[in-house]
């Protein structure tokens, strides 16, 4: 005889976990620390540009970034071209004086960075878990600069599944298709991804190609947008929910996106 009622089939179970870096991992205020890092990196190219006219060119190198609507073959090749335009020079000279500068002034930007040794232990239990963890900050940055910033809030040995950065995307946040990068190079679904982040227009945009959102209030960002996360809490809630709930099944919210 067959059985008058069915088994309720289950929502996929997470298998990876996205997390924004500054103001998740870590206490920075980023409008402070990118004026701070324009202002000390200026001096290292004081033989080809003056300290405003450098400062203006990288700000404006940065914001193509978020602005995008092409599809470039990386962040980082719309980043120079940028630079070329507006100061003349080429890739590799940049990568040089960015070298010498890592190794002599990068390092008083430290004490902008407060370590939240709580963000640790979140990752450590997704890791216990068998979850593939990305470092989903926004890649606006050259990979040296994340690095340094994971060193002083004390995440410089974690070993990351992959960490963005200008060098390895095309794409920044909030745009789907930086989200769709990173399911796609993880073969990864939607449902089986949770992005975690304080950013309610930057990290909750992932809601747009179908992960589901942890919102971290600790240091809130909010852009005003029409998101409502899955799921929000401190990051004593965070680790909690990871911890207790690491099956992580998407629940049954509905979700405003007006991307």
């Amino acid at each position: 005889m067959l059985s008058l009622f069915r088994k309720k089939r289950q929502p996929p179970a997470i298998k990876a976990v996205f997390f924004d870096l500054d103001g998740t991992l870590l206490d920075v205020e980023m409008d402070r620390f990118i004026s701070a890092y324009i202002k000390s990196l200026a001096p290292h190219f004081t033989d080809v540009a003056q300290h405003f006219t450098f400062g203006a060119a990288l700000g404006e190198a940065m914001s193509a970034l978020l602005q995008s609507e092409n599809c470039y073959a990386s962040n980082e090749q719309l980043f120079f071209t940028v630079l070329k335009q507006r100061l003349g020079f080429d890739a590799e000279f940049f990568r040089e004086r960015l070298e010498h500068y890592c190794a002599d002034g990068l390092a008083d930007l430290e004490s902008l960075i407060r370590p939240l040794p709580l963000a640790v232990q979140v990752l450590n239990a997704c890791r216990d878990r068998g979850l593939k963890v990305v470092l989903a900050t926004n890649p606006i940055f050259p990979r040296a600069i994340v690095d340094a910033r994971l060193a002083w809030g004390g995440m410089a040995d974690f070993p990351f599944d992959m960490i963005t950065s200008i060098e390895n995307t095309r794409y920044c946040k909030p745009d789907p298709r930086y989200f769709k990068d990173l399911l796609k190079g993880f073969n990864l679904s939607p449902a089986e991804t949770l992005m975690v982040g304080n950013d309610t227009e930057h990290d909750l945009a992932a809601q747009v190609v179908g992960i589901q959102t942890f919102l971290v209030d600790t240091w809130l960002v909010n852009r005003g947008r029409g998101y409502q996360p899955h799921h929000r809490g401190d990051h004593e809630q965070l680790l909690r929910f990871i911890t207790e709930h690491h099956q992580m099944s998407p629940p049954l919210a509905k979700v405003d996106s007006t991307f």
